[in-house]
């Protein structure tokens, strides 16, 4: 049994690797022009910083001063010492200083180490979580608003937070928001429809038209299987699915499964043969349409365009067009997700839970939380622990709390052939569903949007995409990061994306043709998507067909599971 916030295998090991490696790493000799010179200055920036820091306290103490000139300050957008008390009092101050000297010396080791590129990035990774675990910020004795809750309160809110860690011990993991606000079918994935098809990987949604013509072709989506699919419909004002049907499209969506026990031995290939492409056949009966409109995010981008080069290379051209949100192809680069992946690992994934078996959701939801751990672990130990306070009601935060287990063998295969080998890219050499794989295959209109500060799917490694399909490709770079830049509400306006940069295998090249739009893609996409659509029909109240029967109201009983 594993103890409470055990964490994946892949994190504890990676962890004591890249220590390994920093002191394997240093350089201990004196040659010129190597990187001794770099971590000498990094000392000598080390002890200069140091010294002004005692000096500028020194300077203070004397002048009745209550706090020391700062000499180094947070980098902007760090939210942790934004309380008074880190500047205005003169211990509080020296404590957060001699912190950030600190870790930017760590950071410094780090780039003078003689690592190849991919064992820095590990180990710059890893040194990073180290440096956000140190932070005064996160301990009670060095964090002044801790003890201002606990003399205000006569200790109540250490109790409080003690009470919530035991709680969230039991549940294996740190509460980001109150999971009693919200409930699937009512406040979040409220949309109106109906399941018109389901097996035993996923249910269809088909949602009920909002304009009284639709264009004949029908939106299919394929959201990621490793999370629920209702980041697209979370509340009417946020959600792209009711988006899309309020501009006269037909949507069906696909609700993946929450896999247990009897999915332990479910492959790649079930996902594709038995769940995208039976997800668009499905749906292209039940509209009566010669062709479809897929659209696919994340993984479900990977899984989509695998199907479709499938189809592809079977004569099947019933897809329209293909759009890709944040989806990687070329996994070259996979941005910090790389750092769990190496060929150890990846053995170790096969001979446990490859042959049979979940990977628990939890663990792979952990694994995202640490890609940003000032936002998604740390800021909630010090504010439902330490000061006992309980996490605020958010719904693309309780999104990120539902999480979905992964069938053993799909998932490392998957790990395998994408992230450690970046099979996919090259023509001909993975065979999926009986069929070799080529994107190059894929020759229908492709929509690629990528996100500026997406730290899952890096957008220079999404803009490769646009050289390896066939067919003619938009792509768009929106603003913001994985979620929150595809997550753009239309009506509220906000951010910016680009468009119409130089094509070519650059992706920087391309950016500095491109022109910034203000606002949201979505308006910019559902002018493209609707040139694929067809004409315009009546639209059809009642859903499903005579072989395809409502079976029950959306969003279905398949994402109210949760993980075990």
């Amino acid at each position: 049994m594993k103890m409470p916030f055990s964490m994946p295998d892949e994190f504890a090991s990676g962890w004591f690797k890249a220590g390994f490696n920093f002191w394997r790493a240093m350089p201990l000799s004196n040659e010129p022009g190597g990187t001794r010179k770099t971590l000498t200055q990094a000392s000598a920036d080390y002890w200069r910083q140091q010294t002004a820091l005692f000096t500028s306290m020194v300077t203070g103490m004397a002048g009745g001063k209550s706090a020391s000139q700062p000499v180094v300050q947070p980098e902007h957008g760090d939210r942790r010492f934004h309380a008074e008390d880190w500047s205005s009092n003169g211990w509080y101050s020296l404590l957060k200083q001699n912190y950030l000297i600190n870790a930017r010396m760590l950071e410094d080791m780090v780039e003078a180490s003689t690592l190849d590129d991919k064992e820095k990035h590990k180990l710059r990774f890893y040194t990073r979580q180290f440096i956000d675990l140190a932070s005064p910020t996160n301990y009670a004795a060095t964090n002044p608003e801790v003890i201002q809750h606990a003399l205000e309160s006569h200790g109540s809110s250490l109790v409080s937070g003690a009470t919530r860690l035991l709680e969230d011990m039991k549940d294996g993991c740190i509460s980001i928001t109150d999971r009693s606000a919200f409930e699937v079918g009512r406040s979040v994935a409220a949309s109106e429809g109906s399941v018109v098809f389901e097996n035993e990987l996923f249910q269809l949604i088909q949602y009920a038209p909002l304009t009284p013509t639709v264009a004949r072709r029908p939106l299919v989506i394929v959201p990621p299987c490793i999370n629920k699919f209702y980041i697209l419909d979370l509340q009417p004002d946020n959600s792209f699915v009711r988006f899309a049907c309020e501009q006269g499209l037909t949507v069906f969506l696909v609700s993946w499964r929450n896999p247990d026990e009897t999915m332990a031995d479910t492959q790649w290939d079930a996902y594709l043969e038995s769940g995208v492409m039976k997800a668009l056949e499905v749906a292209r009966t039940i509209a009566r349409a010669d062709k479809v409109n897929a659209l696919g995010w994340c993984v479900g981008g990977t899984l989509l365009s695998s199907a479709l080069a499938v189809m592809r290379a079977n004569g099947d051209d019933t897809v329209a067009s293909a759009t890709l949100l944040t989806a990687l192809l070329d996994f070259s680069d996979p941005g910090d997700l790389g750092v769990f992946i190496d060929e150890a690992g990846v053995s170790m994934r096969e001979h446990t839970i490859g042959r049979g078996g979940l990977y628990p959701g939890r663990e792979l939801g952990f694994v995202f939380q640490t890609l940003r751990a000032n936002d998604l672990i740390w800021p909630y130990v010090v504010n439902n622990y330490l000061k006992g306070k309980a996490p605020a009601a958010f719904d693309l935060l309780y999104w990120n709390a539902d999480t979905t287990n992964l069938p053993g063998p799909m998932y490392s295969w998957y790990l395998r052939n994408m992230y450690l080998e970046n099979s996919l890219r090259v023509p001909n050499r993975l065979t999926m569903c009986g069929t070799p794989v080529d994107l190059g295959r894929i020759d229908m209109p492709a929509y690629l949007l990528a996100t500026e500060e997406d730290h899952i799917v890096p957008w220079r490694s999404a803009y490769q995409s646009t050289q390896l399909l066939g067919g003619e490709t938009e792509f768009v770079l929106g603003a913001s990061g994985h979620i929150a830049g595809v997550i753009n509400p239309a009506s509220k306006n906000r951010r910016s994306y680009w468009t119409g940069g130089t094509p070519g295998s650059d992706a920087g090249q391309w950016l500095t043709g491109a022109t910034r739009q203000s606002g949201s893609w979505w308006n910019h996409w559902i002018r493209w998507v609707t040139q694929h659509a067809g004409d315009e029909v009546k639209a059809r109240t009642a859903p499903g067909s005579a072989k395809h029967k409502p079976i029950e109201p959306a969003p279905g009983r398949y994402v109210k599971v949760r993980a075990g």
